[in-house]
């Protein structure tokens, strides 16, 4: 079969690739028809995320048939459609019976090597790195679904790829982000990032009755597209973040802020910037947290931080000193997309929510390798491509 395969920094190939095949009785096989590249492939792309090996099938957003199941796995069918969540859970650990799935138990192959690096590891995730289990991704014609009898997400008749893709991780993660919140009717939520999880962060926020939401970003067809939301927008660019968010909150600063961006985070000309851009060209910091140490600056006092941002390694100079003063929470973690996606699923069969707003390219599977440098370039107006296998 072909699929999308890491080669190393910035060499992504469309390579033949072995079909996969039933490896436990509850696994199911699945023919893709739609997946999709994710702002958390690009850090596996900058070769951010250690673990990676040449030859590694990418992807973690996809859907499609299943074409075959193995014996035990007695929820699904041939024939069925399905989206498969992108971490990849037992249903039977102390975790997921507490609906906390993405760190389930069992599904990460590679537990001892990620405990070492973590002191816990998560759950096991597809396509991204053996510190997660090194499992085949899902920008491929076919994949094998571990645990199929449990995540997997049957879609009904009469909806799209385009309107349920998205279910397998941006929808809920965005949504989740805003959950995190516990936002209130007369909140201020702010929003670093406006790619796609950072609309869905906008979106959910505003379906869950946040007063005023403030996204930040500096590409323009991004700023629009939240502003076609309802979303207030700043261009870190041309404007200077905290000021901004001072004026417009008669300088209380917002209720709840949002981490969409992680571990690759730019800044206008900021020093704190430029250090990270030298600590981690030397190898003394593995990630840029500009984002983090804004947010608890800017932050009202008693706020939340909700950040759903891939942070992969190390950070340096973050201001506990006022995170602890002024009484913040911090909430963060992978998404437990199961726990969302019948409310989520609902809301689009309902036409409260059409998540295909964010698609700008579609392609085929051969045309991947090149839009991965257009998405991680920002060109040609890129913000969320579907491919089809």
């Amino acid at each position: 079969m072909k699929a999308l395969c890491w080669h190393g920094k910035h060499d992504v190939r469309c390579d033949t690739v072995p079909d996969p095949v039933i490896e436990h009785p509850r696994d199911a096989i699945i023919r893709v028809s739609s997946c999709a590249i994710c702002g958390s492939d690009l850090h596996l792309y900058n070769h951010f995320i250690p673990g990676m090996e040449s030859g590694d099938v990418l992807g973690h957003e996809f859907m499609g048939e299943v074409v075959e199941v193995g014996p035990e796995n007695r929820r699904l069918k041939v024939g069925d459609r399905v989206v498969v969540p992108f971490t990849i859970i037992c249903g039977e650990c102390d975790q997921c019976r507490r609906g906390n799935f993405s760190v389930c138990e069992r599904t990460n192959r590679n537990k001892a090597t990620a405990d070492k690096a973590f002191g816990h590891t998560g759950a096991g995730l597809f396509g991204y790195s053996h510190l997660t289990g090194g499992y085949a991704g899902g920008q491929a014609e076919y994949v094998r679904v571990p645990y199929a009898d449990v995540a997997p997400v049957k879609i009904p008749d009469g909806l799209t790829d385009e309107q349920v893709l998205f279910l397998g991780d941006i929808l809920p993660t965005g949504w989740q982000a805003a959950a995190q919140c516990e936002i209130q009717p007369e909140d201020v939520v702010a929003i670093w990032g406006a790619g796609p999880v950072g609309q869905f962060c906008a979106l959910s926020a505003l379906l869950m009755g946040a007063r005023q939401v403030i996204v930040i970003d500096r590409v323009p067809e991004r700023l629009i597209m939240a502003q076609r939301l309802g979303a207030t927008t700043i261009d870190f660019e041309h404007h200077s973040v905290v000021e901004m968010l001072n004026e417009l909150t008669l300088g209380k600063g917002p209720d709840k802020c949002i981490d969409a961006v992680g571990l690759e985070a730019h800044a206008a000309g900021s020093l704190d910037s430029m250090y990270d851009r030298v600590k981690q060209a030397v190898m003394l910091e593995s990630d840029r947290p500009h984002v983090l140490r804004e947010m608890i600056y800017v932050c009202r006092p008693a706020g939340i931080l909700s950040v759903p941002g891939v942070y992969g390694g190390l950070v340096d100079k973050i201001p506990m000193g006022p995170l602890m003063n002024k009484g913040l929470t911090l909430r963060a973690g992978q998404t437990h997309v199961n726990r969302w996606t019948d409310d989520l699923l609902r809301r689009i069969q309902e036409g409260q929510i059409d998540p295909t707003f964010v698609i700008t390219h579609q392609a085929t599977l051969e045309d991947g390798p090149g839009l991965y440098e257009t998405f991680r370039q920002k060109h040609d107006g890129c913000i969320k491509v579907v491919l089809k296998p």
